[in-house]
């Protein structure tokens, strides 16, 4: 009997070839990245990499014997890869970040995107000058529950925004290169970054440190500055903690939202309760005599599904290099949080005297327009 095929089932459409990538540095937070790639039906992790081999080969025979090499040099040379996720400290990113650009690959970054704001500038002037995609690993972002808090936040369920109020305290490893404020505040910055309308774009920042321990470092921290419309936003950080605590409480003039990392029942709540005021314009004497009022309506939590962040991370750099287009959390993104750093740097040796922002369209001296890289930041 003469068979026929079906033009409708050879129409069917293909599952795009897998992405080949290779992860660079197998000590804190590779492992977690080759695990997922090697998960991932959009990759095939074709090498690790490690200064270390020994340590990557060890990485290497948990996920399936990947092939492992010493340097990047050698990893470009010897495999044909689209892209590379880097996993190393923030001040070896610059370099390794620019030799995996300048070879035409795509790159994943971890938090922060590099040590200063010159070298991200010069990252993402790289990237865009050669159309690759350079994105950072702003994990939390992509977390059901920082997706939901975006979603309420800029659909405006949360009314106009009065307050961020954060916290991420615990009993943390002294670093040896940087302090509680460059480890921990790049989470809460770039959530911030990613749920807010217009992203993280403060004029100004104050920051308040100590070194109780005399680590030489800052173990506890205090961070401050304007939202629009004389709403506020503080974050503290604490190396020296014995409780650990992950919250953020985003306060607006309908709703109030609070987020609780570590209650895995109840990541999110939302409050319709809160103080209500006329925020008309008034004379003095009549701001005085306004009644204030207060909302006791109900709390609700929104269900959320049970996934890993990671998961999504590299499953929206695989998006954004086949689709061409930028990541949620790009390189702009990355900037916006190191030059928040950078001046809680500068307001740190100034006794929390407020510090401009470089590069924010709000701040008054705009100084961050000029020099290398200018017409780029004006494009972010």
């Amino acid at each position: 009997m003469r068979s026929f095929s079906n033009p409708f089932h050879d129409a069917r459409p293909q599952p795009a070839p897998k992405l080949r990538i290779a992860v660079v540095g197998a000590g804190y937070w590779g492992p977690n990245l080759a695990r997922n790639l090697q998960a991932s039906p959009d990759w095939e992790l074709v090498a690790i990499c490690d200064l270390d081999v020994e340590r990557a080969r060890k990485l290497a025979a948990t996920i399936g014997d990947i092939p492992c090499v010493e340097s990047l040099d050698e990893l470009l040379d010897t495999f044909e890869v689209d892209a590379v996720a880097i996993a190393t400290p923030a001040r070896t990113h610059h370099g390794t970040v620019m030799t995996a650009l300048r070879a035409g690959k795509h790159v994943l970054v971890e938090k922060p995107l590099a040590d200063s704001r010159k070298h991200g500038l010069e990252m993402v002037s790289e990237a865009h000058a050669n159309g690759l995609v350079l994105m950072a690993d702003h994990t939390y972002c992509y977390t059901p529950a920082v997706l939901k808090m975006q979603e309420l936040v800029q659909s405006g369920s949360l009314g106009e925004i009065l307050f961020v109020d954060s916290t991420r305290i615990n009993l943390g490893l002294v670093q040896p290169d940087v302090d509680v404020f460059w480890d921990l505040a790049p989470h809460d910055l770039s959530i911030l970054d990613f749920v807010l309308p217009g992203g993280l774009n403060p004029a100004a920042v104050s920051a308040f440190g100590a070194d109780p321990l005399g680590t030489g470092r800052d173990c506890v921290g205090h961070l401050n500055f304007r939202l629009p419309n004389d709403a506020t936003a503080h974050v503290h950080v604490n190396w020296l903690s014995p409780t650990k605590i992950r919250q953020m409480v985003i306060g607006g003039s309908l709703r109030t939202l609070v987020w609780d990392d570590l209650n895995p029942q109840q990541r999110l709540s939302v409050y319709d309760r809160g103080v209500s005021l006329d925020r008309q314009p008034k004379s003095a004497g009549e701001r005085a005599s306004t009644a204030v009022s207060y909302r006791l309506g109900d709390t609700w939590s929104p269900a959320l599904p049970e996934r890993e962040a990671l998961s999504q991370v590299v499953a929206e750099l695989a998006s954004c290099i086949r689709n061409g287009r930028d990541a949620r959390t790009g390189g702009a993104s990355g900037l916006r949080v190191l030059s928040v750093l950078e001046a809680v740097t500068r307001s740190l040796t100034q006794d929390g005297r407020p510090e401009p922002v470089a590069g924010s369209p709000f701040a008054a001296t705009g100084a961050a327009l000029g020099g290398p890289g200018a017409e780029l930041e004006e494009a972010l």
